[in-house]
């Protein structure tokens, strides 16, 4: 049976909610693309601006959040620049990811690089402290506990001195993400007690591959399917096309009955406990977190439960579950699929910007309940 691209409504930026006028506004720093700004436009909440020094982001920022972009590096912002992005009144809430690179456990930056990415996070810390905003919401890898003996971290939570704090390491998959990406969410609030929300799914309920791409059209590697450009996969090599031939969703290389597909790195002592790459996904069960190199193969459990070839950058982005609406780039412009990988690996997860922005009205609407019980 042929398949067809489908979209989930709203089916574009015309038709996405209004904004709630009990909820206040919103800047996002280190937007990128704006997978945390769109949980909060899908929770009615009015983003003003979005804030990252890749002006690659513009166009999917703009296009998709009903907000501005404004490249900028936050060392070089000024609180009274930042204030001037909310609207007077209104509750004022900051947002943002520090960009997680120096903290993961899948890289291996030089020192000096390190350094300049966690000073991000101090820079972060800073504005908040000069800002005050209303809430402050930071969403990170969970490394960050322990990353230079939890010493950024410390930092960064001793800005929030005087806020209500939640925070703890979150499983995006409750939250109805279709994958297992654990995340280090921190919500602070001057207004009253704060909490994440409620868990929508457990474990053993929890979204799966086939319930997220399934519906989708066939591609193969190396293609791009006529009706959307974004659901292209990357080519196979000759000996990597036999590698995905041999794989089993859910198995690893320790599997293929072709020894000689082996890579020469993984029989080595130093290689033979690499399982997780060269892998399938499986259909009922979520998938692996979704990285900037996901449309590779060879760069995890990337591959498609069933056609031979990684994931498409469409499955990569509704994995991530951005709809697909969601537009990454200008109509007519050529996809660049690294660049495109790196926008939709690095983002938060649409559902847990969700869940977030459901923590933050939650929050303003019993502190304006606790108001009118007052007057």
């Amino acid at each position: 049976m042929k398949r067809s691209i489908r979209h989930t409504t709203p089916a574009k930026l015309a038709d996405l909610p209004h904004p709630d006028a009990r909820h206040g506004t919103v800047v996002d720093l280190f937007c990128g693309v704006g997978g945390l700004s769109h949980g909060f436009v899908l929770e009615r909440f009015d983003v003003k601006a979005g804030i990252d020094v890749d002006p690659s982001c513009k166009h999917a920022y703009e296009a998709n959040n009903r907000a501005a972009f404004h490249e900028r590096d936050v060392s070089s912002i000024s609180a009274d620049w930042i204030n001037s992005l909310f609207t007077p009144g209104k509750p004022r809430i900051l947002v943002g990811c520090a960009p997680c690179q120096p903290y993961s456990s899948y890289t291996r930056l030089p020192k000096a690089k390190d350094d300049a990415k966690w000073l991000l996070l101090r820079e972060f810390g800073r504005i908040v402290r000069e800002v005050q905003p209303d809430v402050v919401s930071m969403e990170n890898v969970p490394r960050l506990t322990t990353f230079k003996g939890g010493r950024p971290l410390r930092n960064f939570l001793a800005c929030l001195s005087g806020y209500h704090l939640w925070s703890g390491v979150v499983e995006c998959a409750d939250f109805g993400v279709p994958q297992t990406r654990k995340r280090l969410v921190i919500l602070a609030s001057r207004l009253g007690r704060i909490e994440l929300a409620e868990k929508t799914h457990t474990s053993g309920h929890y979204r799966t591959v086939r319930q997220a791409i399934d519906h989708l059209p066939a591609v193969g590697a190396g293609e791009t399917c006529p009706e959307d450009a974004l659901h292209q996969a990357s080519r196979l090599s000759e000996r990597n096309r036999r590698r995905i031939e041999a794989a089993r969703p859910g198995g690893t290389w320790r599997d293929w009955s072709d020894q000689s597909l082996v890579s020469k790195c993984h029989t080595r002592r130093s290689g033979r406990f690499f399982n997780s790459v060269y892998g399938r996904m499986s259909w009922d069960l979520p998938a692996p977190t979704i990285t900037t190199q996901c449309y590779g193969f060879g760069n995890g459990r990337f591959g498609h439960p069933e056609q031979d070839r990684a994931i498409s950058l469409r499955e990569a982005a509704l994995l991530q579950t951005f709809p697909e609406y969601y537009e990454f780039q200008k109509p007519g412009d050529q996809v660049v699929i690294a660049h495109t990988a790196r926008w939709i690996g690095n983002a938060v997860p649409v559902a847990l910007g969700r869940a977030v922005a459901r923590s933050v009205a939650s929050m303003l609407d019993s502190h304006a309940q606790h108001n009118l019980e007052e007057i």
